[in-house]
C-alpha cells in the first residue's frame, strides 16, 4: 500500500470520528449548554487524535520492536491511562478552573474515571493500531521483495560473470592450438574472438538482448569451433525466426554449445542444432555425439548456470529436457517469450 493510500485511511477515520462527534453536539434548547457541548467535544476529539497518534508512532514501534507478551500487555495498559489521565488533566482539572464545568460529576474519583474511559479509549487505540499493523506488513512485504530483486540481479550478474570467463578460456585454448601448428586458420580465429568479445563487453551488461544477437553469438562461436573441426560440413544449423527482436536473457544458449564442443564427438559424426521461435516461444535443440569413455557429460558450472538464471528470470515458463545416453546427449529447451518483444 503506497504512504497516499495509507494517508487516505487517516483521513477517512478522521472524518468519520467528527462526524459522528459533533452531530450529538448542537443542543438547541440551550445555548450555554450548546456551548458546553461543543468545547467538550472538541476537547475529546483532541484527546483522541493526541492518543492515536502516541499510539501510532510511539507505542507501535516499541511493542513491535520488542515483540513479547508483557510488552503487548503493558502497551495496552498504559495507551488506555495515557488516555484516561490526559482527559482527566483536561475536562477534570483545567475546565472547572477555565469555564466553571467538568465532564463528570464532582465526586467521580480516578479509578472509576479511569476505568469508565476504557470503553472510550478503544477505538482511537484499536483504529491506530490495526492501521500501523497494516502498513507495517506492506512496508515489511515491499522490503522483503525489493531485497529479493536485488539478490536476484545480484545473482544473475555473478552467474552471468562466471560465465563469460570459462567461455574466453576454452576459445583461447582453441586459438592456442592452431597457433602453435601455424595453421592459415589461426587469423580468422582471432577474427571471429575479436567478434565474440565486442559482442560479450557491450551486451553482458545488460538484463536482456534480441534473439538475433543471442543467436549471433552462437553464430560466431559454431564459426570458431569449424576451423578446429576436421569435418564441419557434419554440422548441420537450423534456424526458423520469426520474431527476432523477442528479448532473452544474453549468454543463455551459448553454454550449451560450449559444453557440446567441449565434450562432443566431431571426428566423424556430425553436430544438429535446431531453433526456431513458433508463437514467440523459443525452442532450442542441440544433439551432439559423446567421446568414447566420457560420463556425465551434461553436467558442470556453466550448465548448472543456465539452469539457476532459467528458474529466476522465466519461473513456470520454461521446460529444459537433458537426455544422455552411452552414445549422445541432447538438449530441449523451450521458453515462453511472449511479452517481451520490443
Amino acid at each position: 500500500m503506497k504512504k497516499k493510500q495509507i494517508i487516505f485511511l487517516h483521513l477517512l477515520y478522521w472524518l468519520f470520528f467528527i462526524y459522528y462527534q459533533f452531530r450529538f453536539a448542537f443542543v438547541p434548547e440551550d445555548s450555554n449548554v450548546e456551548l458546553q457541548s461543543y468545547i467538550l467535544s472538541y476537547s475529546f476529539l483532541f484527546v483522541n487524535l493526541v492518543t492515536f497518534y502516541a499510539n501510532y508512532f510511539i507505542l507501535m514501534p516499541w511493542v513491535y520492536k520488542k515483540q513479547n507478551m508483557y510488552a503487548i500487555i503493558g502497551g495496552i495498559v498504559s495507551i488506555i491511562l495515557f488516555f484516561s489521565l490526559l482527559r482527566y488533566s483536561i475536562e477534570e482539572v483545567l475546565f472547572p478552573i477555565i469555564f466553571g464545568f467538568r465532564n463528570y460529576n464532582e465526586k467521580t474519583t480516578l479509578v472509576y474515571y479511569i476505568y469508565d474511559n476504557i470503553f472510550f479509549s478503544y477505538n482511537a487505540i484499536f483504529v491506530a493500531t490495526l492501521i500501523w499493523l497494516l502498513n507495517n506488513a506492506l512496508k515489511t512485504e515491499r522490503e522483503k521483495r525489493q531485497l529479493i530483486e536485488e539478490n536476484k540481479n545480484s545473482q544473475l550478474q555473478a552467474l552471468k560473470t562466471q560465465i563469460n570467463p570459462h567461455f574466453i578460456f576454452n576459445t583461447l585454448n582453441n586459438i592456442y592450438a592452431l597457433v602453435y601448428k601455424n595453421s592459415d586458420k589461426a587469423l580468422p580465429a582471432i577474427e571471429e574472438l575479436g567478434q565474440l568479445l565486442r559482442y560479450s563487453t557491450k551486451d553482458l551488461e545488460k538484463d536482456f538482448i534480441t534473439l538475433d544477437k543471442e543467436i549471433g553469438y552462437l553464430d560466431s562461436l559454431i564459426a570458431l569451433e569449424k576451423l578446429r573441426i576436421k569435418n564441419p560440413e557434419l554440422l548441420n544449423v537450423e534456424k526458423k525466426l520469426s520474431h527476432p527482436k523477442l528479448n532473452i536473457s544474453p549468454m543463455l544458449l551459448v553454454p550449451f554449445v560450449e559444453n557440446a564442443f567441449k565434450h562432443g564427438d566431431f571426428r566423424n559424426k556430425g553436430f544438429d542444432m535446431k531453433i526456431s521461435d513458433e508463437n514467440k516461444v523459443l525452442h532450442f535443440y542441440l544433439l551432439n555425439y559423446k567421446k568414447e569413455k566420457m560420463k556425465d557429460i551434461i553436467s558442470g558450472i556453466g550448465i548448472e548456470n543456465v539452469r539457476k538464471r532459467l528458474e529466476i528470470l522465466y519461473p513456470k515458463k520454461y521446460e529444459l529436457n537433458m537426455i544422455e545416453t552411452e552414445t549422445n546427449f541432447t538438449i530441449d529447451l523451450k521458453i515462453d517469450l511472449k511479452n517481451e518483444e520490443n
